[in-house]
């Protein structure tokens, strides 16, 4: 009867010290992927807060720079600006229309690899240069990010008209 236990105990000792060493390493792996999508995050609603400046600003070459080397922006009612060059003639275009001062809600924000994507709202007003008037402005947003040599850019952005809530 020795001769059966202490072979079986000895195997039962050794399979729950290995399911323990598994454990441990899949919680270890589990922890790193959270901690890298959290940092993602926070990288992304920094852009996000960058690019919440250049609308602000009126700055259309910073509005690009955040965008991929052939990153789309898909704004309503007008043309998409494709790659660098279109994306900063379509920026340059809507300032010379209009002065934009919005603040970005942030709903969601999904990592996956090195591909993302965030739904925001945004609210504020928009200043019509030709008349001079200001009207409350409000969208929603959908953006595709795309890290690249280690930065998060822009790949794809549109947005539409939202009705302003007071």
């Amino acid at each position: 009867m020795k001769t059966i236990l202490i072979p079986l105990l000895a195997i039962l000792i050794l399979t729950s010290c290995g399911e323990t060493s598994d454990n441990t390493s899949n919680r270890k792996s589990i922890e790193k992927t959270e901690k890298m999508e959290k940092e993602a995050k926070e990288q992304i609603e920094a852009l996000l807060n960058i690019y919440q400046k250049s609308l602000n600003t009126s700055d259309a070459e910073l509005a690009q720079s955040l965008y991929t080397a052939d990153g789309i922006f898909m704004p309503t009612e007008a043309p998409s600006g494709i790659g660098s060059e279109g994306i900063l003639k379509s920026y340059e275009f809507a300032f010379s229309q209009i002065q934009l001062i919005i603040e970005f809600f942030i709903e969601e924000i999904q990592v996956e690899g090195n591909m993302a994507y965030a739904v925001t709202s945004s609210k504020g007003t928009v200043k019509i240069h030709a008349n001079g008037v200001e009207v409350p402005e409000a969208n929603r947003e959908l953006f595709v990010f795309e890290k690249i040599d280690g930065e998060w850019k822009i790949a794809r952005y549109m947005f539409n008209k939202a009705e302003p809530k007071g």
